[in-house]
């Protein structure tokens, strides 16, 4: 199997098979974005305690890029501190722009990668990373 197919396959997995798609009942902090271009939509949560994602959900409508994206992040992003999400952040957008990344804790995100292809879906991929980026950044300012 190619690694192209491979890829797909972690992609379809996770627009299929979404983990942490859903709302929290209790208190979160939550950022909605859109991408006006193709139409995509999330609403992340972020369960934050003492600047550090506990726990993470989202729901939106889009893409399986921009989906299986979202699905991706909030894998990642849970035990982590805001540096070290953020951290991922960059990464993300660095595998974006074609460098050569490797997420060890969780590498279906460099699933991903073929997406530096076709620069017209880049922000669909990205979509879910800047919602966190604005979600600690808010979370900051208000604590």
């Amino acid at each position: 199997m190619e690694l192209d197919d491979l890829y797909r396959r972690v992609i379809m997995d996770h627009y299929k098979n979404p983990r942490n798609r859903g709302k929290f009942e209790n208190e979160a902090v939550t950022v909605d974005l859109n991408n006006p271009t193709c139409g995509d939509k999330i609403s992340l949560q972020l369960i934050v305690d003492n600047g550090i994602v506990k726990d993470a959900k989202y729901t939106g409508e889009g893409c399986s890029i921009s989906m299986s994206s979202a699905s991706m992040m909030t894998e990642a992003v849970k035990g982590k501190t805001f540096e070290e999400a953020k951290e991922l952040a960059s990464r993300f957008s660095s595998l974006m722009q074609g460098e050569d990344v490797h997420f060890d804790d969780y590498e279906d995100i460099e699933a991903l990668s073929g997406v530096n292809k076709f620069p017209a879906r880049i922000k669909c991929a990205t979509l879910a990373w800047n919602a966190l980026r604005k979600g600690i950044d808010e979370e900051r300012i208000n604590h």
